[in-house]
This record gives structure tokens, C-alpha cells and sequence, in this order.
């Protein structure tokens, strides 16, 4: 293959919505970057609560996460996506992101 037909291929893109096939550099697809992360916030411990009661707690949670790979694990905190979306696909996507 020549290097021209090489960098043909590498601009070929294709909507992840639709499949429609896109070309780098015609202004006609748009890069969505959706990034998720769980609540950030320490959890919320009662002062009161006896402090085994809290290592339970917390060796129950450890106990539960043993039955995850560490991807799904990574997965319930953070995650990041890179969409590529036509036109069409982009502006029906921002007129309802959640639909």
C-alpha cells in the first residue's frame, strides 16, 4: 500500500451513531468527549456510629468489590468516552443528550 493510500484510510471515520463514513478535514463530523466520574463526595459517617460497626461496613464493601474485574471497577468511578457523530447524528444528539 503507498503512503498516500495509508493516510486515506487513516482519515476515514465512520459516525458512531449512524455509520455514516466521514473524512478527516472536510468540517463534517464533530468529536464528542462525554467524561463520567462518581460522586466525589466522602461518604457521610455518623459520629455516633461505633467504629466496628464502620470496619464492618467497610470490609462488607471490600468483600462485594471481589466479585468485579478491576475494569468494571474503574468503570463505577470513572470513565471517559470519545464520540465521533455526523452532522445530522451531532445536532440530533444536542437536542437531547439523554434521549
Amino acid at each position: 500500500m503507498s503512503d498516500h493510500n495509508q493516510d486515506a484510510s487513516a482519515d476515514l471515520l465512520i459516525c458512531h451513531r449512524c455509520g455514516a463514513q466521514l473524512t478527516a478535514g472536510e468540517g463534517s463530523f464533530y468529536v464528542v468527549n462525554i467524561e463520567a466520574f462518581a460522586d466525589p463526595t466522602p461518604p457521610r459517617v455518623d459520629s455516633d456510629e461505633p467504629v466496628e460497626a464502620i470496619a464492618a461496613d467497610i470490609d462488607d464493601l471490600v468483600r462485594r468489590m471481589k466479585d468485579f474485574s478491576e475494569q468494571e471497577l474503574m468503570d463505577q468511578v470513572y470513565r471517559r468516552l470519545t464520540l465521533t457523530l455526523c452532522a445530522p447524528c451531532h445536532q440530533t444528539w444536542m437536542d437531547n443528550p439523554t434521549g
